[in-house]
C-alpha cells in the first residue's frame, strides 16, 4: 500500500507546523487498495475518486494492448496516453496481467487477497469466464467490495447486451428530452454522463458497503446499471406518468414547472442562462429589466400566469437580455439576486476567476507530454482534502514493483511471466 508522507518533526522548534502537516495529508482512503481491472470510464472513474483520497489503486491491464482507453480522445505525444486517459486515469499504478491464462488468474486473485475493492466493467459473465466470479473472488477475500458496473446490470434479459453511455441515454429516458420541441433527439452533451454518473454511484456502493464490512468483516457485491444512474436522475417523471399517463417531451433550454427558463443570447453574441423558479425571483428579474409592474398578481407575478404566457415572457426577456452585453446583463441579475450564469465555453472557463479560484483548473506536469490541466478534486473536505498527485500512467509502469512488493515475486518468477506474456 501506498504510505503516506511521514509527520515533520518540529520538536526542535517552537514554530507551527507547515501546512503539509500529517493531519493535512492523511486522506481518508489512505490505506485501501483498490484494483481497477475495467476499461475506459463507467466504473474506473469510482477509482480515481478513491485514488485522489489517498487509496492505492492498481490498474490492471491486459499485457499486449492494455486498456483502449488509452487511445481514445485527443492524441499527446505518448500514443497510449491521450488527454482523456491521463485525466480519468490519475493516481493510479499500472501493472499488466492477462486473466484469460489460469497462471495470470492464480495472481490476480492473490492480488485480490491484498486488496479491499475490485472495481470491473465488462459485459456481465465474462469474469466468470475468467474463473472470477464472486464465488472464487470471496474465497480468496471474503471482506472484498466486488463493484460491477455494466449497460444494463448483472440479470434481467438485457444483461448481455452492450451498452455504452450514449446508448443508455436513451434507454433510460435522458436523450428522449433532449433537444426542441418536435425536433429529433440530440446527445445530452458531449460528453459520457452516464459513465460518470455509474462511478459516482458505484464508488457511493463501495463506501456504504466498506461502512457494512467494519460492522461485519463481510464484503459484498455492488451492481451499478448505467441506464438505472441515469433513470435514477429522471425527477418526478415516474410518478407523473404513473398516476396521469403524461409523457414529458422535448422542451430545448426550457422548463415545464419554471419560466423563464432557458438560455439567452446577448448583444455581443454571447449567451447567458436564466432561472426563475419563484415568483419572487421573477419580482427580482422584472426590476432588473427595470419592468417591476410585470411581476403584479394580475400580470406575471404568479407563476401559473407565467406558463400560460410562455411565449410571450420568453419574448420580453429575450428583448432585454439582447439589448445588453454578457457583462451587463450578469451585473444587472447578479445585483438583483437573479439566478443567472454565462453559458460557457472551455474557453470561457479557462478566463474565469472563479474557476480559478475554486483550484478547478489543475496544472499536471507530465514526463514526455509537458504540462497538462485537468478538472480538480471534487468534493472538498475541509480536513482531508484530496489531490492529484499524477496523471494517467504509462503501460505496465509498476507491474514488477507491485508484482515483487505486494505477492513477494522473485526474478526468476518475473522473467518466466513474461516469457509466457502473462505480464
Amino acid at each position: 500500500m501506498v504510505p503516506d508522507p511521514a509527520p515533520q518533526d518540529d520538536s526542535a522548534t517552537a514554530e507551527a507546523p507547515p501546512p503539509t502537516s500529517e493531519k493535512a495529508d492523511r486522506r481518508p482512503m489512505a490505506g485501501l487498495r483498490v484494483l481497477d481491472v475495467g476499461t475506459f470510464l463507467a466504473g474506473p472513474h469510482a477509482a480515481s475518486i478513491f485514488a485522489e483520497f489517498g487509496a492505492d489503486v492498481l490498474k490492471v491491464e491486459h499485457p499486449v494492448a492494455g486498456d483502449p482507453f488509452r487511445r481514445y480522445g485527443s492524441p499527446t505525444a505518448e500514443q497510449d496516453r491521450t488527454l482523456a486517459f491521463l485525466s480519468e486515469a490519475r493516481n493510479r499504478r499500472s501493472v499488466t496481467l492477462d486473466l484469460r491464462q489460469a497462471r495470470g488468474v492464480e495472481l490476480f486473485l492473490k492480488l485480490v487477497a491484498e486488496s479491499d475493492v475490485l472495481i470491473e466493467n465488462f459485459r456481465p459473465g465474462r469474469m466468470e469466464e475468467w474463473g472470477l466470479g464472486w464465488d472464487a473472488l470471496r474465497e480468496a477475500n471474503p471482506a472484498l467490495v466486488f463493484v460491477r458496473v455494466s449497460g444494463y446490470g448483472q440479470t434481467g434479459p438485457y444483461r448481455k447486451q452492450s451498452a455504452f453511455s450514449h446508448i443508455a441515454h436513451a434507454y433510460g429516458g435522458l436523450s428522449h428530452l433532449a433537444g426542441f420541441p418536435g425536433e429529433s433527439p440530440v446527445v445530452p452533451g458531449s460528453v459520457p454522463l452516464g459513465d460518470y454518473i455509474s462511478s459516482l454511484y458505484a464508488a457511493i456502493g463501495a463506501l456504504l458497503a466498506l461502512r457494512h464490512r467494519e460492522a461485519t468483516g463481510e464484503g459484498q457485491v455492488i451492481d451499478v446499471a448505467i441506464f438505472e444512474s441515469v433513470f435514477r436522475t429522471l425527477d418526478e417523471m415516474a410518478g407523473v406518468y404513473g398516476l396521469f399517463g403524461t409523457v414529458r417531451e422535448r422542451q430545448g433550454a426550457g422548463s415545464f414547472v419554471a419560466v423563464p427558463h432557458g438560455h439567452f443570447r446577448t448583444r455581443d453574441d454571447h449567451w447567458v442562462a436564466i432561472a426563475c423558479t419563484t415568483d419572487r425571483m421573477f419580482e427580482r428579474l422584472a426590476e432588473a429589466m427595470g419592468r417591476p409592474e410585470l411581476a403584479a398578481p394580475d400580470r406575471y407575478g404568479i407563476q401559473a400566469n407565467r406558463l400560460a404566457d410562455r411565449e410571450v415572457v420568453d419574448q420580453m426577456v429575450i428583448e432585454w437580455v439582447e439589448s445588453h452585453t454578457r457583462d451587463e446583463v450578469m451585473e444587472l441579475c447578479l445585483e438583483a439576486q437573479v439566478p443567472c450564469g454565462g453559458v460557457n465555453s472551455i474557453a470561457d472557463i479557462f478566463d474565469d476567476p472563479h474557476f480559478q479560484a475554486r483550484d478547478m483548473l489543475v496544472p499536471v506536469e507530465v514526463e514526455g507530454v509537458g504540462e497538462v490541466i485537468v478538472p480538480g478534486v471534487v468534493p472538498r473536505l475541509s480536513e482531508t482534502p484530496g489531490r492529484i498527485d499524477q496523471l494517467g500512467p504509462r503501460f505496465g509502469d509498476s507491474t514488477e514493483e507491485i508484482l515483487r512488493d505486494v505477492l513477494g515475486l522473485g526474478d526468476d518468477e518475473l522473467a518466466d511471466l513474461r516469457d509466457q506474456q502473462i505480464i
